[in-house]
């Protein structure tokens, strides 16, 4: 899988993917957090003042679904698709990996895996986190 390139304002955050680093967009007015990155902080409205934060790559599964027919043909299935709330406040749709599925994820820690792209990026994806 090969996400498209993307554009102009999303930029910093796929260049941050390729050192293994996530970014949030924050408002630099108001202080909120956002993801996906937007020309507006969709907290104040302000335009001029977005920049980007790094993430402690934590968070919690607040949703999830099981694809069992994928619709590209050589990826491999079931999958997870969850929505991860971060510790820092945004959501990021993602995937989990490397776990069993059933109902006790829903309100699981996760901690940050990167799945790597053909070129050079990386995708970022979830992961149980274990208790210490």
């Amino acid at each position: 899988m090969n996400p498209p390139p993307g554009d102009a304002l999303a930029a910093p955050w796929w260049d941050a993917t390729r050192e293994r680093r996530l970014l949030v967009q924050t408002c630099g007015a108001c202080g909120h957090r956002q993801h996906h990155p937007r020309l507006l902080c969709t907290n104040c409205g302000g335009t001029d003042a977005l920049g980007w934060t790094p993430c402690a790559g934590t968070g919690t599964v607040d949703s999830f679904t099981v694809v069992h027919r994928s619709p590209e043909p050589e990826r491999q299935v079931p999958y997870v698709v969850a929505r991860v709330r971060l510790t820092e406040g945004p959501i990021l749709l993602t995937n989990l990996v490397g776990i069993e599925v059933d109902d006790s994820i829903l309100g699981a820690g996760v901690v940050l895996a990167w799945s790597p792209l053909p070129d050079g990026r990386n995708l970022p994806v979830f992961t149980l986190a274990t208790e210490a």
